[in-house]
């Protein structure tokens, strides 16, 4: 709620790097690229007697409201419009704030949250509230809010800037989001309990080891720039030393046995691919680039950068195998890559004159021979390094690229590789239910492409054995083309 309980007006921003916009109308409500537009801007409203809530009025004066209406006959998500404050029907235009990391949620009256579709027309820059249902719509509804200035002689909004980022207007210690300062910890020690969760993996930790989905480790490279994954936990390249940001809580830096800080860049892992590469470096100043705020997501925990994206361990073929990126897993299959199982190697020595004499003793800071110790850890979830050295896992099925289809079957850069899953069965319909949950659309056809005359045909036979790599085209069931194939009898 801190994001906005100081502000006056907002802009939000969703997983596409689109806005939250109200159309002329005084209707729809949807998103855009064009953050500079009043119809961006939302006046922000505390709902009196409840702590979280807020309404958000728009530049035509209506307040954003979730309706009961279906955007879509037959598929989850309801409607959400501009209207007019009506007596009897406050609760459809207030909104519960929820907090998740460096972004928001929005909440309505019946526990759906606001989220910005993606996809194809017609969900394509859509607004709904819905629940996400699969991992891969998780981020759907979550929004950073940049904060803009009323003038208070004007119907119009003017954006106060710093450091790249909008400030809260009026200032104030607890307001200021800059690139380089996190939240200050005095402002978020009454809600410690909700925010800490993340840094109990860390508590009282002065190095670790981060262990990967893929039963990897987290390795700083010799060439004292690099980041991998690699089996080998023992080496001292696997070991990171732990650093709070002074004046702040709920954000570390990692730092290499090069000394050398591990840092979320700019840079392209590979050109016309998400990802960005994950790097050692030593700057002149230290800012956001090398700060780390931890997210607990069961017995595990992530990593987010202030930007929002997640440090992710990838897996799958060169180049990719093994290295490590920081990105949003948008897909279902690429959900675990960003979960980090966190094994204490050294602590901080805590003086005390009551210290149990039958403690084992704590490593040295220059030792390596830090096993035993970790497993007596708490909150450390090694049960032992050798087994998963000696066994790793190896992941099975075949890979199956896919494309979204136009509503009159064709698709955009259908020559390049597109999305994909990993599916281990072999059924038409257990395929469909597959991608129902990878992409959040329901009643998708599952189509390939003939090699004879390049039109689209339903897959209706099982997949080929030997789990052969796949290509396929998704249809949707009120489109043109799928219409097509109901006159022809094929459905």
């Amino acid at each position: 709620m801190e994001f906005l309980e100081k502000s006056k007006a907002v802009k939000l921003r969703s997983h596409l790097d689109k806005y939250l916009v109200a159309d002329d109308d005084k209707v729809e409500v949807r998103q855009s690229r064009n953050g500079a537009s009043r119809k961006a801007q939302w006046v922000v409203e505390l709902v009196e007697g409840k702590d979280r809530f807020v309404r958000l009025k728009s530049c035509n004066g209506r307040y954003l409201t979730s309706t009961t209406i279906p955007f879509l006959l037959g598929m989850t998500g309801n409607r959400v419009v501009q209207a007019d404050l009506e007596p009897g029907s406050e609760f459809t235009h207030q909104w519960e704030v929820i907090r998740d990391g460096f972004q928001v949620k929005f909440r309505s009256w019946c526990g759906t949250y606001l989220r910005a579709n993606g996809g194809t027309p017609p969900w394509r820059n859509s607004i709904t509230h819905d629940d996400p249902y699969s991992s891969s719509t998780q981020n759907w509804v979550l929004w950073d809010v940049e904060n803009v200035k009323l003038l208070e002689d004007s119907d119009s909004f003017s954006s106060s800037v710093s450091d790249g980022f909008c400030v809260w207007e009026p200032p104030s210690p607890m307001a200021v989001i800059s690139v380089k300062s996190p939240m200050k910890n005095s402002q978020l020690q009454k809600n410690s309990e909700k925010f800490m969760s993340g840094m109990d993996f860390f508590l009282n930790a002065k190095a670790v080891r981060l262990r990967s989905h893929h039963d990897k480790y987290l390795l700083a490279e010799e060439d004292e720039e690099s980041v991998t994954q690699d089996r080998n936990g023992s080496s001292k390249n696997a070991r990171w030393v732990v650093e709070t940001v002074p004046g702040y809580d709920f954000v570390i830096r990692l730092r290499s046995c090069y000394g050398k800080y591990l840092t979320a860049s700019n840079q392209p892992f590979l050109l016309g691919v998400t990802g960005r590469k994950v790097l050692q470096t030593q700057p002149g100043r230290l800012d956001s680039s090398v700060e780390w705020e931890p997210i607990k997501d069961g017995s595990r925990v992530k990593l987010k950068t202030r930007y929002g994206n997640f440090l992710r361990a990838n897996g799958g073929l060169p180049p990719w195998r093994n290295s490590v990126t920081h990105d949003i897993p948008h897909r279902t299959v690429t959900q675990d890559w960003v979960l980090w199982d966190v094994d204490v190697v050294e602590i901080h020595v805590q003086s005390s004159p009551r210290q149990n004499p039958s403690a084992p003793p704590l490593p040295h800071s220059d030792s390596l021979d830090f096993e035993p110790y970790t497993k007596s850890l708490q909150f450390s979830r090694q049960q032992s390094s050798d087994s998963n050295v000696s066994s790793p896992s190896k992941a099975e099925g075949r890979i199956i690229y896919y494309h979204v289809a136009e509503d009159n079957g064709s698709v955009e850069d259908e020559g390049m590789q597109g999305y994909s899953l990993v599916f281990k069965g072999s059924g038409v319909e257990e395929l469909t239910r597959k991608f129902e949950e990878e992409t959040g659309l329901e009643g998708i056809i599952v189509c390939c492409r003939s090699p004879l005359n390049g039109k689209l045909y339903p897959l209706r036979l099982d997949l080929p054995p030997n789990n052969v790599t796949m290509q396929v085209v998704l249809v949707l069931p009120a489109s043109t083309v799928a219409r097509e194939f109901e006159q022809q009898g094929l459905l």
